[in-house]
């Protein structure tokens, strides 16, 4: 059980970091140096999938991180 655990953590970290690098840059200090941040846009298509995926794929990270630190225990 705990080598399945270590797979899937090793997994969903990868699929983590590519979710957060895939997502639209430049956007959160462009409103401090002087940028458009006044412009509200709203997320569609592919930027909402990556958007809710990465969500998803953070809070199953932080909970196979509980499971195996309950099993651990």
């Amino acid at each position: 059980m705990d080598k399945i655990l270590n797979i899937a953590q090793i997994v969903i970290a990868a699929l983590l970091c590519i979710g957060i690098l895939l997502q639209q840059r430049g956007t959160g200090l462009s409103s401090a140096f002087g940028g458009g941040g006044s412009v509200y846009f709203k997320k569609r298509g592919a930027e909402k999938v990556i958007f809710v995926a990465t969500i998803v794929l953070a809070i199953l990270f932080v909970l196979s991180a509980i499971v195996r630190m309950i099993i651990l225990k």
